[in-house]
């Protein structure tokens, strides 16, 4: 009999305390939709044929202002049905052709984006870019090596407009406290 009316007291005071509980976790924790948000359209502004003006720095993270420009066509698509992205570059300068290709991948699960980078000359993947987009700029970050030394890269997408945008890589020797502009990329679409 005692452990009845011992049962009976306990599962009164959690009928009591379950509501309540259940009140103040609705109240208080925010729903994942709240928390995340899907970006698996980021890059759809960057769809189509694009014009592009490029400046690179040809000693980065040194004193040496010395630049290369470059005058091209990327032409970016989709693949997989919209779950990635194709980038073909092809630009002209002083040293000649230049050729280079990019992956873009959407991760739904960390709601971020990867690209990967090869250039025709080399024919070597690069580390790879990882990061996403918030306020209408995208920033992706890598880990390279530039003259022996590891270096942390950014790459930022801005100023995004239907017919133009900016992409640019910076970067960094003290792990992101500072960073120097090393290529610039002014984009002026051509075609959808």
């Amino acid at each position: 009999m005692f452990r009845n009316s011992r049962l009976a007291s306990l599962l009164a005071a959690t009928a009591v305390l379950v509501p309540a509980t259940s009140a103040l976790a609705g109240a208080s924790a925010p729903t994942p939709a709240a928390i995340t948000r899907d970006g698996s359209h980021d890059f759809d502004f960057d769809f189509g044929v694009w014009h592009t003006e490029i400046t690179r720095r040809l000693h980065p993270l040194t004193d040496s202002t010395e630049t290369m420009k470059l005058s091209g066509t990327v032409t970016i698509r989709r693949v997989w049905g919209g779950k990635a992205q194709m980038e073909e570059i092809e630009a002209d300068g002083p040293k000649g052709h230049w050729e280079g290709m990019s992956l873009f991948l959407y991760d739904p699960a960390a709601h971020q984006w990867s690209q990967t980078f090869i250039g025709s000359a080399h024919g070597v993947f690069s580390p790879g870019f990882v990061g996403s987009f918030q306020d209408g700029k995208g920033e992706l970050f890598q880990t390279d090596t530039l003259d022996g030394r590891s270096v942390l890269v950014r790459a930022t997408w801005s100023d995004i407009t239907p017919t133009s945008h900016k992409y640019e890589e910076d970067y960094s020797a003290d792990g992101g406290k500072t960073w120097q502009l090393s290529f610039i990329a002014m984009k002026t679409k051509i075609r959808s």
